[in-house]
């Protein structure tokens, strides 16, 4: 089996929406088609401060993805990179393919000379939170929202 971790194209759309739609049904939520259409053509546009996307690729077909963001932080000059959305398919998942896909997020915020990569998780993304203890440093930052 032949793993490739590769930029979002247009062809992907299709495949792309069942792996994003089975991430925001584990998140037990929904977006109108709106947000779908927005958040595909943002990817795609690869202007400046707009969502990047990859997907994971396994022998031809689309089995998982991320979606990250440069900006600026207030503490730093050089942008940060905000991982928002990974998900793998659960029939491939323990393949190592989310290690993959954030490997790949890290060498594209190397690429862009981003100095750090952070992402959030709910707190009962248990297989999700035993990769990101393997990948990354846990923090103490607490989350609120309006």
């Amino acid at each position: 089996m032949t793993l490739t971790i590769r930029p979002l194209i247009a062809d992907d759309e299709a495949e792309w929406r069942v792996l994003w739609t089975g991430y925001l049904e584990y998140y037990e939520t929904t977006v109108p088609e709106e947000v779908y259409q927005s958040s595909f053509a943002r990817m795609l546009s690869h202007e400046d401060g707009e969502f990047h996307g990859m997907v994971a690729e396994l022998d031809g077909k689309l089995v998982g993805l991320v979606h990250y963001l440069f900006h600026r932080h207030g503490w730093k000059v050089e942008n940060v990179c905000y991982l928002q959305d990974l998900y793998t398919d659960p029939t491939v998942r323990g393949k190592s393919i989310g290690r993959a896909l954030i490997e790949a997020t890290y060498k594209a915020a190397d690429e862009a000379v981003a100095p750090a990569v952070y992402w959030l998780t709910q707190d009962f993304n248990e297989a999700g939170r035993r990769l990101y203890d393997r990948v990354g440093q846990l923090t103490p930052f607490i989350k609120y929202s309006r």
